[in-house]
């Protein structure tokens, strides 16, 4: 719970520094340029945010380890419950 909070005081910052910016609220003549970048930047973003978030996944896809040791242990009780399911007579 305490990350979302710092996660939502973060867009929170962000959101009012960014609807003052757009709106003049602070006062501030910025340049037509410097407007224009201004505009569209939560949907920037956004995206940004999305490839990080795909970049993350894919890398730590792309690096999984296999526990080898693991899958012979779950192979044997896989083996085992079959066994004992032929015991009580159930047909694979």
């Amino acid at each position: 719970m305490m990350k979302l909070v710092q996660w939502l005081w973060g867009l929170a910052i962000l959101g009012s520094t960014w609807v003052a910016l757009t709106t003049g609220a602070l006062g501030l003549e910025l340049p037509l340029s410097c407007q224009e970048v201004l505009w569209p930047l939560p949907a920037y973003m956004l995206v940004s945010t999305g490839c990080y978030a795909l970049d993350t996944v894919g890398c730590h896809v792309a690096t999984f380890h296999d526990c080898e040791d693991a899958t012979r242990k779950l192979q044997s009780q896989i083996q085992e419950a079959q066994a004992d399911l032929a015991r009580s007579g159930l047909r694979f």
